[in-house]
Order: C-alpha cells, then structure tokens, then sequence
C-alpha cells in the first residue's frame, strides 16, 4: 500500500527512515565507485564541479532504482522519481542528488541554493534574525500525485596535484532533512545546522547558505557519511 506523503507531517520517525534508506542506496553505490572516482579525478581535465557530477550519475545509473515513468526539475544533478519499498509501506519519493566538489580544507561545509532545499533556513546573520524559506517543496505534487522530497548532496574532498590534475581524498555524503522535520533540526535561529553562506547582499548576490556537516551530525549523526577512497572496508556511522 502507498502511503500518502502528506501524513509523514505526523509521522516523522517513518520519515526519518524514508531519508536513511535513501542515504544508505547513495552510499553505497559511491563506496561501490570509489576506485572509479579516484582514477576520474586524478585522469580527468575538466571542471572539478562536472567530475563530481559524472560521477554521482554514473554511480547511481550503475546502483539502480525503482523508477516511476516522471520527470522532474530543479537544479540538482540527478534527479529521479521512484517508489521507495520498505517491509511494511511504500511511497512514492521524489529524489534529488546534488554534487559539490571542493579542496578538502572546505570539506566540512556545502554551499547550497534555496531551490536545493524545503527547510527553512532560521539563522543570525549580522545580528539579524533570518527566516528564509527553501523553494523545493516538501511534498511535490505531479500528474495528481504527491511525491515526498528527500535531498542527498554528495561532497568530493579534492587536492590539487596540478592545475589539472587532482587527487581524490574522500567523500561526505549527507542527507538533508525534509522541510516537515523543521522543529527537529532547526526549531528557531540559535539551534540550527546552517552557516553564513558566501554570498553578498550588498552586490545584489542571491540568498546561499552553507550547511555545516558537524552541526547537522550532531542532530543525527546517521546523516553524514564520510568514504575515505583508501578504505577497503567501511563502516556505517549509527
């Protein structure tokens, strides 16, 4: 039986599993494509933006999903409408991966677009209390049918070898709670799991936010996962 996504507002540990199944699928299939990745990154000449793209697709395409026959659209890197099947429901899950690529002394960090996220983003931001709404919607809505959102960003951890050539670290992979957990993850502007992002106001820059991997794990540490590419067995942080 499909659950209807709206009635996740009221139940929010199954929402919670809905996103930790979800990061586990992406996971793995990166832990599964990392030699691959390594070998792109260090071979590679182009953008490093468009490697970590490459890659998430081509490490998704390879995992494989249940697919529903919809297109979606946004400014995520892949993106994927699916049914979502656990033992005792299944939903119907609209998926966005998004890809970030940076020098690793960025690695804890991810700069993010507010069409990439439904939270609302609750902050102090010189001295000014925010409330910045996400523009994804936490419960998409297509051809009649409610698809609930869940956002992955993968984050490729790089140094640069030359200016062309670069070498792999490791990978945080995080799962972005869905606007319907606000009050658990960013109940107001002092207890949150965002930064000042890099944009500037007074140039007309629109609104960005980072999201702070030690911030959001300290919510729930399940949701950020970091793959060293040397790791031959990897564990899975509870």
């Amino acid at each position: 039986m499909l659950i209807d996504p709206y009635s996740l507002s009221s139940e929010l540990e199954q929402l919670e599993q809905i996103e930790k199944a979800s990061l586990r699928m992406i996971v793995q299939a990166i832990f599964d494509f990392r030699e691959s990745a390594e070998e792109i990154f260090r071979e590679e000449s182009d953008l490093v933006a468009d490697i970590g793209e490459d890659i998430t697709r081509e490490a998704l395409d390879s995992m494989g999903m249940s697919r529903i026959d919809q297109r979606l659209f946004g400014k995520m890197d892949y993106k994927q409408a699916r049914y979502l099947f656990h033992p005792e429901y299944a939903v119907r899950q609209a998926l966005f991966v998004d890809s970030k690529a940076e020098k690793s002394s960025g690695m804890k960090t991810a700069t993010l677009q507010t069409s990439q996220f439904s939270m609302e983003v609750r902050q102090i931001r010189s001295g000014q209390s925010l409330q910045i709404p996400g523009t994804l919607p936490s419960v998409l809505s297509l051809r009649d049918e409610d698809y609930i959102t869940t956002t992955v960003f993968v984050k490729y951890n790089y140094s640069e070898l030359t200016p062309k050539s670069y070498a792999l670290d490791g990978v945080t992979i995080a799962a972005l709670p869905n606007g319907l957990l606000q009050e658990r993850y960013n109940p107001n502007a002092v207890d949150g799991i965002w930064l000042a992002g890099r944009n500037a106001p007074s140039r007309g820059e629109a609104f960005r936010v980072r999201l702070s991997f030690p911030k959001l794990k300290a919510k729930a540490s399940w949701r950020v996962q970091s793959i060293p590419i040397s790791a031959k067995i990897w564990h899975w942080t509870k």
